[in-house]
């Protein structure tokens, strides 16, 4: 049976970094049960031996604050892994130590990565490994996960030998004791008596570390401690107490009058310690533990552990790059500056890969167009999948550039100082600083996406803040909406594509913050919450750690591409295929075929046909080939989705959208991919399409439904319209009603048209 190995850490520590080092390619992302948090396994060998490892959530504490400490302590607690692999930074060893003592109060097989022994020295930090295994009495090994060799084989080593003896087993089970002081001391012995006498969690955790948790006040304790006494007096016989068999008739009654319940006492115990010392010292339980757990740590490291080789006064180097990056003039400057550089490099180097997947395409479209006899299915591989998911999968080197940048400002450290940098705003608009990451997460620089951002909104401790971040974080543009952008892009603004990028990012951000400002003001009144948040040091991106970032989110744009979107894409092409012509305009438009050739033949005598055949072929092509498309356009506007675009035409037509594109957009409600892959279907049906414009972006630059304005308006409205349905799903589930999922589809769409009515009509006063 493989052993499975718990990586756990705080966040920023080099835990992912690890995990990435000892797997390699051999891992795989998706979720919890029953939860949306994201849980990545994989696998390594070693002797031939094979270990599974789970990368758990990064948290700071056990405690359940945040769904993440919930979902590290449930798993190893209920999974009881094997052994435990603490990932410690070593320049920072006093913060992280305080998790470790946690891992070891409830008695879990730890094992200590010390990380990032490199930045350690260089911030002149000795650090005696032997010492500090010894006074903590569990194996410490040093790494840096960053190279993925420093310490990787002596961790996957010493994991091994300690997995294989059940000695060195039993020795890591032992429980650490802290003293937290007379009075929290005196409580924990009393409580801990009365956990075990009603064996209240004794199979999952420590009664003592039970007892810290009722101290600490930790909600999902008490919900279970409250579940277990209901259990105890469903069961529990009324003449064990003085109280009336007949009148105990709710829950709420017993628990009222019968003193032998468990929940009482302990509650009784920890309101009588709370109050004195809130008398006495003005504090609280859980301000006492942390305290005094700090304390320990300082204990432990002044014996000796640590030794500075410099002033600790002076300022280090990521304090230093801080003092500009995060100037209060020079930070947004700069931030603006790399955010435009981005778009710069993206667009101008991805240029040449994205016209080779393009041509790709189009040799492959033309091929089967040569050797496959006119039909549906024909016209299904060419129209529904070729120029449907091609128009998608032609963005892929794009979207690849993207990532691989983001994800060079991620790792470097950059994106915390981005989201410190705006707190400042945010505050102004009634958010809270922690509305940052999920805004960045969901597509706030680019190439995000709603789903991760809407559920990052769990960080947000006031449930008014964290309402307005959900309803405004799908105002991002997410990865979705990257391929209609860079569409529309191609074919109107070419030459200023990455200020236009930039732009849109801008006004993306903005639509945001003045719609939580809106909601803040009205429908979501409150006051705002102190922020405060730890900025990781800066360290150089690892070649490793960028390509697996850039090639995960490359690769679910690609299989999202290959399956949501192909399907959607066969079913619109369906839609937009039947009920097709009728028999009587299908003769209306032969009859104007015969009668262009005939007439063709009596407008020139026989001699100017044999003098100038090429010029008389190519008249008559030009006309059949009008005929050709007119009956396209009219076959496509006759299908189910013409006739659903050609029905609200009337009102979209204030924001310049045409049958076609409405289209596109309620495909969009699906997938903000569909828009593009609907377009090239519907242009590819709707079309004749000629040698010069074999792209989408060409058939949109020369169609007369299009022009600049109307592309910008187009550009507005996907940017603002409602969330994708996936995206409504998990707001719904987040806000906890579908209440704010339908306000979010009906707010947006409103805000969006509105938005592009007043750009369209303005522009086209003024001449645009």
């Amino acid at each position: 049976m493989e052993a499975t190995i718990a990586l756990a850490g705080n966040p920023n520590s080099g835990k992912t970094t690890l995990f990435n080092a000892l797997t390699g390619a051999h891992q795989h992302v998706g979720n919890y049960p029953g939860v949306t948090v994201e849980k990545k396994c994989g696998t390594f060998t070693f002797n031939g031996k094979s270990f599974n490892i789970v990368d758990l959530p990064g948290t700071y504490s056990l405690t359940a604050y945040s769904l993440e400490e919930v979902v590290a302590r449930d798993f190893l607690a209920l999974e009881k892994p094997d052994m435990v692999v603490n990932v410690v930074d070593a320049s920072n060893l006093q913060r992280n130590l305080y998790l470790s003592l946690q891992f070891m109060e409830m008695g879990l097989p730890v094992f200590i990565a010390l990380n990032m022994m490199d930045v350690a020295q260089k911030r002149g930090i000795s650090i005696d490994i032997e010492k500090l295994s010894a006074l903590l009495g569990v194996p410490v090994v040093p790494t840096i996960a960053k190279n993925g060799k420093k310490g990787a084989a002596e961790l996957v080593e010493t994991i091994s030998r300690r997995l294989g003896h059940d000695s060195d087993r039993q020795a890591d089970l032992s429980l650490i004791r802290i003293s937290y002081g007379n009075d929290i001391d005196d409580a924990l012995i009393k409580i801990e008596k009365i956990i075990c006498d009603h064996s209240f969690l004794t199979d999952r955790y420590p009664a003592r570390w039970t007892a810290l948790k009722f101290l600490e006040n930790d909600e999902q304790i008490v919900k279970l401690a409250q579940q277990h006494g209901q259990l105890l007096e469903r069961v529990l016989p009324c003449d064990t107490c003085q109280c009336d068999p007949d009148s105990c008739t709710t829950v709420q009654q017993i628990s009222e009058r019968c003193d032998t319940l468990f929940i009482k006492k302990i509650s009784q115990i920890v309101t009588l310690v709370t109050d004195h010392l809130k008398q006495t010292s003005g504090t609280y339980p859980e301000a006492v533990i942390a305290d005094h757990r700090y304390g320990y740590i300082s204990s432990l490291l002044k014996q000796g552990i640590i030794t500075h080789h410099y002033d600790r006064d002076r300022l280090q180097i990521s304090d230093r790059i801080d003092k500009v990056l995060t100037h209060r003039l020079l930070g947004p400057m700069i931030m603006v500056a790399v955010l435009y550089a981005l778009y710069y490099f993206t667009f101008n180097y991805s240029a040449l890969p994205v016209s080779w997947i393009e041509t790709l395409f189009s040799l492959l479209g033309s091929s089967i167009d040569a050797s496959m006899a006119d039909g549906e299915l024909k016209s299904l591989i060419l129209s529904g999948i070729i120029d449907g998911v091609g128009g998608v999968l032609g963005f892929v080197p794009l979207i690849m550039f993207m990532f691989f940048f983001i994800a060079i400002l991620e790792d470097s450290g950059y994106l915390a100082r981005v989201a410190f940098m705006l707190d400042r705003v945010f505050r102004i608009f009634g958010l809270h600083g922690s509305s940052v990451m999920p805004f960045i997460i969901s597509g706030g620089i680019a190439g995000g996406c709603a789903v991760p951002g809407i559920m990052a909104t769990r960080t947000l401790k006031s449930p008014k803040e964290r309402l307005a971040t959900l309803l405004t974080v799908p105002f991002m543009n997410c990865g979705a909406k990257l391929p209609v952008f860079m569409l529309l892009i191609a074919a109107f603004f070419e030459e200023h594509k990455a200020l236009i990028m930039f732009l849109i990012t801008i006004t993306s951000w903005a639509g945001a913050l003045l719609a939580a400002k809106l909601f803040r003001s009205t429908i979501i009144k409150g006051e705002s919450t102190p922020f405060v948040m730890e900025l990781p040091p800066y360290r150089l991106p690892t070649v490793k750690s960028v390509v697996i970032h850039t090639w995960e989110r490359t690769w679910q744009y690609i299989k999202k591409a290959g399956t949501v979107i192909l399907g959607i894409s066969v079913v619109l092409w369906a839609m937009m295929t039947f009920p097709g012509l009728n028999d009587a305009q299908l003769n209306h438009f032969e009859q104007l075929r015969e009668n262009i050739k005939i007439s063709s033949a009596k407008s020139f005598s026989e001699s100017e046909r044999v003098s100038n055949s090429d010029m008389t072929d190519e008249i008559v092509q030009a006309r059949l080939n009008s005929v050709d498309m007119e009956q396209a356009k009219v076959a496509l506007k006759n299908s189910i989705a013409g006739q659903i675009g050609s029905s609200i035409e009337g009102v979209t037509m204030f924001a310049g959208f045409d049958w076609r594109t409405n289209i596109a957009l309620v495909g969009g409600f699906a997938a903000k991919e569909v828009v593009v892959s609907t377009l090239g279907t519907a242009y590819s049906l709707g079309d004749v399409e000629s040698e010069e414009s074999n792209t989408l972006a060409q058939r949109l630059s020369k169609s007369p439904d299009f022009r600049p304005l109307t592309a910008l308006s187009l550009i507005l409205f996907t940017m603002f319209y409602a969330p994708c349905f996936v995206s409504v799903v998990c707001l719904a589930r987040e806000s906890g009603s579908w209440k704010w999922a339908l306000f979010s589809v009906v707010f947006n769409t409103g805000f969006a048209f509105t938005l592009s009515v007043v750009i369209y009509q303005a522009g086209s006063l003024l001449g645009f």
